[in-house]
């Protein structure tokens, strides 16, 4: 029997999507979904995890940590040991997400085998349904890719489909920070453009950066959305109301509108796995209410999207 560890809370969804959980026998810390994974033994850690800490504190952290010693994460080398993988899951695309390729690359060296280190670094949808399949053939089950990208593709297209009819394309600013801003970036914008907005601020397949704040004045955004990396609903409205704090944040179009939303970006948007379609579906249904009907908030309870402007 084939035994991965996945280091990334995307491949352990996209293992999940291919069948492959019997197979998984580690995860990291951050590993949630489904709910089998959270059985599994832990291989990483991050001090930050949980820690309730403040916007501007993380961002401080993770700078320090990624200054200091090139990586805000642990793993537990004796347990990987212990673990005797024969594929390794992990991540090159940011140094915040997950452990870094080069230091998973250099364990696995020690290990017996050694184990194949398989490295999923999407920018764009393409990438992440490449990434499915490339998860799949190391994995010994390519014939289950095209069945489950094809079902995730065809969601993307009606979707798009839908969208196209309709002539109003909002301002829209997903913002993935808040202390300081963040706009957008890889698969984000083109997430909004699918669904039927304009996102001026997004960085598309490009990592997202810090903006001004007067940046997002000037953009005169009709909709703001709060994907805030990492971060639940609840943990969300707490950094929303940090932003009702900033300069000018009354004026803003959206907020006279009560057009502002945050969403379970942990789950959704900041996971470029399988429910990257849930999370265009969600922007699809805050663009486009009446068009998507089907995808709009169920109210203050909905885990995946609460209007709060």
């Amino acid at each position: 029997m084939i035994r991965i560890v996945s280091l990334l809370p995307a491949a352990t969804e996209i293992a999940a999507a291919l069948g492959l959980m019997e197979h998984v026998v580690g995860v990291s810390h951050e590993c949630d979904f489904p709910e089998e994974a959270t059985a599994r033994p832990r291989i990483t850690h991050c001090p930050v995890h949980n820690a309730d800490l403040a916007s501007a504190e993380v961002d401080q952290w993770v700078r320090r940590a990624l200054r200091d010693k090139g990586t805000i994460y642990t793993i537990d080398e004796p347990l990987l040991h212990e673990l005797r993988p024969d594929v390794i899951l992990t991540q090159k695309l940011c140094d915040v997400c997950a452990v870094g390729y080069g230091t998973v690359a250099r364990l696995a060296e020690t290990l017996p085998g050694p184990p194949k280190v398989v490295n999923l670094e999407p920018t764009s949808l393409s990438d992440i349904f490449d990434d499915i399949r490339r998860v799949a053939e190391a994995c010994g089950v390519a014939e289950h890719a095209h069945g489950v990208i094809a079902a995730f593709s065809e969601r993307v297209e009606a979707v798009r489909r839908r969208a196209d009819r309709i002539s109003h394309r909002p301002h829209f600013f997903l913002m993935e920070w808040v202390d300081p801003p963040f706009c957008s970036g890889h698969w984000g914008p083109e997430l909004v453009d699918i669904a039927g907005g304009r996102d001026s601020l997004g960085r598309r397949n490009r990592p997202s950066a810090q903006v001004d704040w007067r940046q997002v004045i000037d953009a005169c955004p009709e909709i703001i959305v709060l994907a805030l990396c990492g971060y639940h609903i609840n943990r969300a409205r707490r950094d929303y109301e940090l932003l009702k704090a900033f300069p000018d944040f009354e004026s803003l179009r959206a907020v006279r509108s009560g057009e502002i939303y945050v969403v379970n970006a942990s789950a959704y948007f900041a996971r470029p796995g399988p429910r990257i379609v849930d999370s265009l579906e969600i922007l699809a249904g805050i663009l486009h209410p009446q068009e998507f009907p089907e995808f709009v908030s169920r109210g203050p309870d909905d885990p995946r999207v609460v209007r709060v402007g």
